[in-house]
């Protein structure tokens, strides 16, 4: 190995910034982050990007350190034994060490008619397309938002305050993560907007044509656009390189987050799998893995013993429109607790947490490794010890 130590970051996202960003504290290591695009995107606000109260994007320049080198390129796959990555425009990559943080992204629904008609939005990409085909649609028309979970709600919410005529279509419980209290507030705003939720059994979406979705109770929902924001999937890049994964294609790790195949690669973010016990994607996790991924590497570089994985949560923010939201609070190991804040303090706080979170990134880069303090979940070591 050289005396400089080459890191490659695959994947520009929270995880990937921050795991960047942690790495800059020491001189002899030279960071490369590979990204497909040339702009940060706050997924977070994908919502607000759709209903055009916010772009979505920031300028990689206010997020990620000035050391580290930015290629904007896709990894179409990575050679563990001889240490490199293959880039979509052609040419390659090295590494002494690869942190795999590519993140998630849309499942291809395994519903009939949904591929053609229906809309996904878990990418800016896809936001991005489906916002010409909002544009093109009548203010009265019925738009259909399937799936009941924070981007199903959010997105719902967000179209529903701007006129439109929505129905959310939940496929089973509005909003599972949250605690019966803080659904029954979420309901409650929905209904005041306007949207018609469709929940419970029966609910779920067996077939998608142009201007309909059907139900497996067998009703017809007129729907002159539909929006799908279910399913969870991430790009199978470690499957295509050998690296064994979880049934969803999430890499998998040891309590480390190093690779159970390659000592030398190690993930954050939504594409880990730690001990096949993946936490819930978001950013809320992924601004945790992303530094222990790195300290990880800097571990093995200082030739210590890595720590194990220390990641807690403290709740779920979901926005209601513009002028209301709900904060619910969490234990720290991620179970929903009665407590919620709601209306207009819980906008502001969900607006909040959106600026801090992208703040993060930029602490990170200017002072790598001084942030600590994340809440932490003393349960997993519990959970893993009783094999579950």
């Amino acid at each position: 190995m050289s005396e400089n130590t080459e890191v490659v970051v695959v994947g520009g996202g929270y995880a990937g910034v921050m795991a960047a960003n942690r790495l800059t504290q020491r001189d002899d290591v030279t960071v490369t982050l590979v990204n497909p695009r040339a702009t940060f995107v706050e997924r977070i606000r994908l919502h607000q990007l759709l209903g055009g109260s916010h772009a979505a994007i920031v300028d990689y320049r206010k997020v990620l350190a000035g050391g580290v080198r930015l290629v904007v390129d896709t990894v179409t796959r990575i050679d563990p034994a001889g240490r490199r990555v293959t880039l979509a425009a052609g040419g390659t990559v090295g590494y002494d060490y690869l942190v795999y943080a590519v993140g998630s992204g849309s499942a291809d629904p395994d519903v009939p008619g949904a591929a053609e008609f229906a809309y996904p939005i878990a990418s800016l990409e896809e936001t991005e397309r489906l916002r010409p085909a909002l544009d093109a649609t009548p203010a009265t028309a019925e738009v259909t938002v399937v799936g009941a979970g924070p981007a199903g709600i959010e997105t719902a919410a967000e179209l529903a305050e701007a006129g439109r005529t929505v129905t959310l279509v939940c496929g089973g419980a509005l909003g599972p993560y949250l605690h019966p209290r803080g659904r029954r507030a979420v309901a409650k705003r929905l209904a005041r907007l306007g949207v018609t939720v469709l929940e419970g059994p029966g609910t779920r979406v067996t077939a998608v044509a142009r201007d309909s979705v059907r139900l497996t109770d067998g009703r017809d929902v007129p729907s002159e656009l539909t929006i799908w924001t279910t399913g969870f999937a991430v790009p199978d890049l470690a499957a295509r390189s050998g690296l064994r994964t979880d049934a969803l294609g999430r890499l998998l790790t040891d309590e480390t987050l190093t690779s159970v195949d390659d000592a030398r690669i190690v993930a954050a973010g939504d594409s880990a799998a730690p001990s096949d016990l993946p936490y819930r994607m978001g950013c809320q996790s992924a601004v945790q893995l992303g530094p222990q991924a790195a300290e990880t590497v800097l571990s093995r570089m200082a030739g210590r013993r890595p720590a194990p994985v220390d990641v807690g949560f403290a709740g779920q923010c979901v926005s209601l429109g513009r002028r209301a939201g709900v904060f619910q609070f969490s234990r720290r190991n991620d179970i929903a607790v009665p407590l919620y804040l709601g209306g207009r303090p819980g906008a502001k706080l969900k607006e909040l947490v959106c600026r801090s979170t992208v703040w993060q990134l930029g602490y990170e880069a200017r002072k790598p490794g001084t942030r600590t303090w994340w809440v932490k979940d003393g349960r997993r070591r519990q959970l893993l010890g009783a094999g579950r």
